[in-house]
């Protein structure tokens, strides 16, 4: 059923994004047959003077494949050109006036045009420069028995045949330059979010590797420690701490290693300690020097570092968005903690509100940005399991509001 439908031809500009243009085709195919078929009858008969019999199946035979063109050109090709290398040879066995054209009379050409622009929208180079050979063969061959001598006008089939397949193969080219152009485009934009995405989480990881690493040597400190720190300690227990710490520096030795892949030769300048909520503050503070007020709501509570950090990084990559995009818009950063009664459990809200800049800013602050800084904000909270919610305010200002849990049971 598949390869059936795979084969099934499809009409031409089918992909048209326009209604109109998909039956633009099936309309001009029409309107060609039913003008040209009782003209080509008429005037085969009246001014060439051939009998009503195969006037009409000519006629037949050169219009009604029109409406084939739209789907299958080449194969209604076959049968026009035919007809109309039959329709020169039954014109020779009648007298009729030298003013008129031959091989091919006026409403055969007009009918051949339309079929060479169809065979230019869907078939190859190779197939037209054929196609117009054999036009252009016929022609030249039927020439030579012209019965009232052969001229330029006798080569109108094939110059204006020429002239149709070269812009209807050009336009199909140019269409799919274009597609492939989206495609690539398309393609690239996916390419560069999922690129973002990646240094994100890697970034992330070398900085919650500060956090964790520093917990780490934490316990093999204190693990080291205990024998000197408590007095008559067991044998068994003063081995279960050796054991302890002998772990946790080896688990420190493979996290390390494992950051040495993570960690490029530009990211040396991570190996600071990792800011947390008490470093919001001096963020707030330098923001406001920048672009204008910024009202600030801190929170002195207790938690994890990794939440702090994450904290900072949303703020930090918010407020960056209120210097490119609002600035001098009034801003409120807020950072409040949930009862621990609350539904959901223990959790850390940080919003960020801008309003509507004064004025639209004359150029862009920042050239060549990626346009995927919210990327790394929702990376940050799927990680440590919390919610955010981002999107414009009506009055035009923007909100950014991030709910973190506080405890290790709500992280996924």
């Amino acid at each position: 059923m598949t390869s059936v439908e795979e084969d099934r031809p499809r009409a031409l500009l089918a992909g048209a994004s326009r209604w109109w243009v998909r039956l633009l085709p099936w309309a001009v195919a029409f309107v060609l047959c039913v003008a040209l078929l009782p003209t080509t009858i008429v005037v085969l008969t009246a001014d060439y003077g051939l009998s009503g019999g195969p006037a009409s199946a000519l006629a037949v035979a050169q219009a009604a494949p029109l409406l084939l063109a739209v789907v299958r050109p080449l194969r209604a090709w076959y049968v026009i050109f035919a007809a109309d290398v039959a329709g020169a040879l039954a014109l020779l066995t009648v007298d009729f006036e030298a003013r008129l054209l031959w091989p091919f009379p006026p409403m055969e050409i007009v009918g051949y045009v339309g079929l060479c622009l169809a065979l230019g929208l869907r078939e190859r180079r190779r197939t037209l420069l054929l196609v117009w050979l054999a036009t252009a063969a016929a022609n030249v061959g039927l020439g030579f028995a012209a019965p009232h001598g052969f001229g330029a006008k006798g080569l109108l089939l094939t110059i204006l045949g020429g002239v149709a397949l070269l812009l209807g193969g050009v336009l199909r080219e140019r269409y799919e330059v274009q597609r492939r152009l989206a495609e690539q485009e398309t393609i690239s934009e996916a390419e560069r979010g999922r690129r973002t995405l990646l240094e994100e989480r890697a970034r992330i990881a070398r900085e919650l590797h500060d956090v964790v690493a520093h917990h780490m040597s934490v316990i093999t400190v204190q693990a080291d420690t205990a024998e000197y720190r408590l007095a008559a300690l067991p044998p068994d227990v003063r081995e279960e701490f050796t054991s302890i710490a002998a772990t946790a520096r080896e688990s420190l030795g493979e996290m390390r290693r494992l950051l040495g892949v993570l960690r490029n030769e530009e990211a040396h300048g991570e190996l600071v300690p990792q800011p947390g909520l008490t470093q919001i503050a001096q963020l707030v503070e330098a923001t406001a020097r920048t672009v204008g007020p910024v009202e600030f709501t801190p929170c002195d509570a207790e938690v994890p570092e990794a939440v702090g950090l994450s904290a900072y990084r949303i703020v930090q990559e918010a407020l960056a968005n209120v210097v490119r995009h609002a600035p001098g818009a009034a801003t409120r950063v807020s950072l409040s903690v949930s009862e621990p009664g609350a539904e959901g459990g223990d959790r850390l809200t940080v919003l960020v509100v801008n309003g509507p800049p004064p004025e639209p800013p004359a150029a862009p602050l920042e050239v060549g940005g990626t346009g995927h800084g919210l990327v790394g904000m929702r990376e940050r909270v799927r990680i440590i399991g919390g919610t955010l919610d981002v999107g414009p305010l009506p009055d035009g200002g923007f909100r950014i509001a991030a709910r973190l849990p506080l405890t290790e049971e709500d992280f996924t």
